[in-house]
């Protein structure tokens, strides 16, 4: 991107950003070592209850995931920072808040 700077710290920080994620996802992935549930009906209905809420966050989570992975890419190939609509410079202050921001505010 030869008309906006891109701060050294936003590869650390998607990095960093990737690896949390990453270990979220990890502790909420069932272990086999946590099948065991007593067969009381109410105890296996908050397990699943409990379990299906896991499984909706860790999707969010690997969404996520995905997204930041792709702005590391996007830093590797120089595409970063740059709206996959217009291809227009997104905000310096959109990519602050978001980096791993993938539109500009008009396309967002």
């Amino acid at each position: 991107m030869a008309d906006q700077t891109i701060p050294s710290s936003v590869r650390a920080d998607l990095t960093a950003e990737r690896d949390r994620l990453a270990t979220q996802i990890d502790s909420l992935e069932p272990s086999t070592s946590d099948s065991r549930v007593d067969d009381n009906f109410a105890d296996l209905g908050q397990v699943a209850a409990e379990q299906g809420e896991n499984q909706a966050l860790a999707a969010q989570l690997r969404n996520e995931l995905a997204e930041v992975e792709l702005a590391l890419k996007k830093l590797d190939d120089g595409t970063y920072g740059r709206c996959e609509t217009c291809g227009e410079p997104i905000a310096p202050a959109r990519l602050e808040a978001m980096p791993a921001a993938r539109f500009c505010i008009d396309h967002a």
